[in-house]
């Protein structure tokens, strides 16, 4: 079975800094990734194509990104930034469409979760904006935490034409009581524009004292709310070296997902990310 990592990111530290990788805590990840550290631990792990996504606010990266994908096997798409409060939006997006590799621009992302107004998505301006995602034929993912659910609830319902994909299962804090979170990302599965990525999950628990049955029950949650067949497994490498090398979250998503059937296991590492993104 061919595999997706519906989730991973890479970063050259010395094109740019990555403002968000503050602390001494970060220091594991403090260095440059390429797509070519991470292609021979995808292929040990059976991963045969990626979707890179977005880690700064600047259409820069949006650029080199997509030209990462036209120039290896590896990443099949890329979910990449643009601001989505530009009066030009639909202008700057059909410019990154009509690219030579504008085919690999499959989604676009914002840091919601670094906003301090919980209801950002809310804004006009933004709501603006996600409609013409829709509109360039682009999926959405939600960086959000718990209570950013609120508002991705209601843009979700709002803009039935656009679909959504939650990525890290909003960031519970693994460990603390499943409420409000569980019940808010129900209310979320709930809406059939709405995708999620069993991911992140292990940067949410305690980095060095983690174990998978810690992440069950969140996993189920997840499972159990959007079905297998609107899930999909992402690594989120190179962030997940805080607390757990690449094969190890592999191993960790198959055992999340042991008692699914075949097909629903095969939904969740392939199908879901081949149709959602169009890979």
């Amino acid at each position: 079975m061919n595999r997706v990592d519906a989730h991973h990111h890479i970063w050259d530290l010395t094109v740019r800094e990555q403002s968000w990788m503050a602390g001494p805590e970060m220091d594991p990840i403090r260095r440059s990734f390429a797509i070519d550290d991470l292609a021979p631990q995808a292929a040990a792990a059976g991963i045969t194509a990626t979707v890179l996504v977005q880690t700064v606010g600047l259409v820069d990266e949006t650029v080199e990104f997509l030209e990462v994908a036209a120039s290896n096997e590896l990443v099949a798409g890329v979910v990449g930034w643009v601001d989505l409060t530009a009066p030009n939006l639909s202008d700057v997006l059909t410019g990154l469409q009509q690219r030579p590799d504008g085919s690999f621009l499959k989604g676009i992302r914002h840091q919601v979760h670094d906003e301090p107004d919980v209801n950002w998505l809310l804004r006009p301006d933004v709501q603006r904006g996600l409609a013409a995602v829709a509109d360039a034929g682009l999926v959405y993912d939600l960086l959000t935490k718990t209570p950013h659910l609120p508002a991705a609830i209601e843009t979700a319902r709002a803009l039935p034409g656009l679909t959504f994909v939650v990525d890290h299962i909003s960031k519970p804090v693994i460990g603390d009581p499943l409420e409000p979170w569980a019940g808010q990302l129900r209310e979320l599965a709930a809406l059939p524009n709405v995708t999620c990525k069993l991911s992140g999950m292990v940067t949410e628990a305690d980095w060095t004292n983690w174990k998978p049955s810690d992440l069950q029950p969140y996993a189920d949650v997840v499972l159990d709310a959007f079905t297998p067949s609107r899930v999909m497994f992402g690594s989120d490498w190179p962030v997940c070296l805080l607390a757990a090398g690449y094969a190890d979250v592999v191993e960790t998503a198959e055992a999340l997902t042991a008692t699914l059937t075949a097909d629903e296991r095969e939904a969740v590492f392939t199908t879901t990310a081949t149709q959602i993104y169009n890979l």
